[in-house]
């Protein structure tokens, strides 16, 4: 399967039992406002629960720039995840310098390739929280 646009129509679709697991992790989807457009984008994402907020890493494989989506939510922090048939409103943020160690480990525990895509780029990779409103 995709990791695109059919990722985010199948996983919408049949509420995530195509798409929610991939590649031997977690897929949530993530909606965020455009900040040009004022259109919604839907995206797929690699997310781990953290306590009562869920993790997302604004990697984009490691590219010198932020991905579209973790621009958006920066212009705009409300957002909408769904995480299998669970779809809720929720406000994301970047991880503090504090609390990004502990939330690093936990999505490189998923995703090993995370710490790859930090020797292709020199910005900080943001890790980002996302908790339900």
């Amino acid at each position: 399967m995709l990791f695109g646009k059919e990722h985010v129509k199948r996983y919408v679709e049949t509420d995530g039992e195509e798409g929610h697991d991939w590649r031997g992790t977690t897929v949530a989807i993530l909606t965020t406002t455009g900040r040009k457009s004022g259109e919604k984008r839907s995206t797929p994402l690699i997310y781990q629960p953290y306590g009562d907020a869920y993790l997302l890493v604004a990697s984009q494989g490691g590219a010198p720039d932020h991905p579209l989506w973790y621009k958006n939510l920066s212009a705009d922090p409300e957002v909408e995840l769904q995480i299998k048939g669970d779809r809720f409103k929720a406000r994301a943020r970047t991880a503090t310098p504090e609390e990004r160690p502990d939330m690093w480990r936990t999505m490189t525990a998923t995703w090993p390739d995370y710490d790859v895509y930090t020797t292709k780029t020199t910005r900080e990779i943001p890790v980002v929280v996302i908790e339900r409103v």
